[in-house]
């Protein structure tokens, strides 16, 4: 698998697709999209958070800012596999992410404080934030099978369909099988497109043709509003019973 840059800045637009949207757009990209060098993947990460659940709370009161931070690996994460530790932050519609690539125990007892991270410009941030947020711990795990394509005629532009995005709030280890519930209804893909400019004209008529308008789709975000509203229901059966 090739590398992938340490650094990214650029807009990420978010896209809701149904079933017949996801495969007429597919089929209209053929001559337009080439698969990158991830091609077909499945992404498994580990979201840090708060006990109480701090900075999913702050994302989905919609700041101008926001930022996150999560443990990556591709396939489930092995013992002299690489895995990334990502940071990734949002103002207003630019998305810029950092990350550093680790063995896996040392990412985790790096998270945990007993190991130090990398002595790098990325290193000392992704450490500056775990020590800001003096609680962090595992939160929740997101696994989902990814498609990856960039446009032949601008490799900076990058069109990926997520599908079977599951998540769990138990075995929060990157080792471990993916498994967990759905986030998505059956037959939807969430399809991300990321640019350092302006969307292409060919582009934007082909969405507006098939009606496919842009969202507001966090998979963190998502996974917090489905438990947090779980909990809510739990309490209020325990408070009439």
């Amino acid at each position: 698998m090739a590398k992938s840059p340490d650094i990214f800045e650029r807009h990420e637009l978010k896209y809701l697709l149904n079933r017949e949207q996801y495969a007429c757009l597919l089929q209209r990209l053929q001559s337009r999209l080439l698969p990158d060098a991830f091609g077909r993947s499945t992404i498994c990460n580990i979201y840090y958070d708060t006990p109480d659940f701090r900075l999913a709370r702050h994302s989905q009161e919609k700041p101008i800012y926001k930022e996150k931070l999560r443990l990556r690996s591709y396939g489930p994460a092995q013992l002299y596999k690489p895995v990334y530790l990502e940071l990734k932050k949002k103002y207003r519609d630019v998305v810029y992410k950092r990350r550093i690539e680790l063995p896996l125990s040392a990412a985790v007892q790096g998270m945990q404080g007993s190991l130090p991270l990398p002595d790098t410009q990325i290193g000392r941030e992704i450490s500056y934030f775990r020590d800001f947020y003096t609680d962090l711990r595992p939160a929740v795990y997101l696994s989902y099978e990814r498609e990856a394509y960039f446009a032949q005629t601008d490799p900076n532009l990058r069109l990926t369909f997520d599908q079977t995005i599951l998540w769990r709030t138990q075995g929060l280890q990157l080792n471990l099988p993916p498994s967990g519930r759905p986030l998505l209804e059956p037959g939807q893909a969430l399809l991300e497109i990321k640019t350092p400019a302006a969307l292409p004209l060919w582009l934007v008529r082909l969405l507006t043709e098939l009606k496919i308008n842009k969202t507001s789709f966090s998979k963190y975000g998502r996974a917090y509003e489905t438990w947090l509203m779980e909990q809510l229901a739990v309490d209020r059966r325990e408070t009439c019973a």
